[in-house]
């Protein structure tokens, strides 16, 4: 059984205005259930520098925007992440559970649609992105839906990195050994996410792992036209093949290890930092 989150998010004027006008006209508390109807979840770190442009392009979508709600999850930032995501943001809860697929389950839980969507504050959706989102659960067999990156900083530069990467996702797509789905371009009906238990809070390979128990409740597909334009940066700061080397070091070791973190690194100046490996404090979101 899930615990359920206590109460320790930010409403936005515009959603309490709109809830509260639905609720005078109808004499009851608006439940949406539409299938259509999408849960974004946004899980972010000390992103003062990304967040916002992440958030400007969820917001302006080719949807009507009450076809689907925001959900930022910060892991107790120390800049002016929450300041900024409550602009934009339907809701901004404080992380949890640890590590950022513990930020995506605690968003997940706080979440009122049928479909759940998560991405990155450093990554930036098309503005068809949450249409196509919805185009692929219109496949009542689709469970989980995951897509291509391109690269946001660098195309010409980081053209070798998003080859690799769309090139694993369609191999293992392909041969069905293995789905490389990316925390930042995913998205999974709700009833069967939650009875597969959601995501583990491991450091890394979360997204690798949780695909092998959803495709247990039906299909698992991979979307090619569902893109986001993915941060590199933690590749060009640490190392290509250093950074992949940790990754799977720490997948073949269960998802920890004592000798790498792969959540828990710091950033240089200009650059927001990893998400914490560790659970950060509930505090109110407006309490600034």
């Amino acid at each position: 059984m899930h615990r359920r989150l206590p109460v320790v998010g930010y409403i936005s004027p515009r959603v309490a205005h709109e809830r509260e006008s639905k609720n005078s006209s109808t004499g009851k508390i608006c439940e949406i259930a539409s299938v259509t109807m999408v849960s974004v979840i946004i899980p972010a770190y000390n992103e003062e520098q990304n967040i916002r442009e992440c958030l400007v392009a969820l917001s302006t979508q080719t949807v009507p925007r009450d076809e689907y709600e925001l959900i930022v999850v910060d892991g107790g930032s120390r800049d002016r992440t929450r300041e900024i995501a409550v602009e934009y943001a339907d809701l901004v809860l404080i992380q949890e559970s640890p590590r950022v697929g513990g930020a995506r389950n605690d968003g997940f839980l706080r979440a009122q649609h049928e479909i759940l969507a998560t991405t990155d504050a450093d990554c930036l959706v098309p503005r068809d992105w949450i249409s196509q989102v919805q185009e692929a659960f219109k496949d009542e067999r689709v469970v989980q839906v995951f897509g291509p990156v391109t690269a946001k900083e660098d195309p010409h530069k980081d053209r070798l990195y998003v080859l690799l990467f769309n090139a694993l996702m369609w191999l293992g797509y392909l041969t069905r050994t293995y789905y490389y789905t990316l925390g930042c371009n995913t998205a999974f009906r709700r009833t069967p996410f939650f009875a597969a238990g959601m995501y583990r809070n491991y450091d890394a390979g979360d997204d690798l792992e949780i695909p092998l128990r959803m495709r247990k409740w039906g299909k698992v597909a991979f979307d090619p036209r569902l893109t986001v334009a993915f941060s590199f940066r933690r590749y060009h700061q640490f190392g290509f093949f250093r950074t992949l080397f940790e990754w799977y070091y720490i997948v073949l070791k269960g998802g920890a290890s004592h000798r790498y973190s792969y959540t828990h690194r710091e950033y240089s100046a200009g650059d927001a930092q990893i998400f914490p490996a560790t659970s950060a404090t509930a505090i109110n979101a407006t309490d600034e």
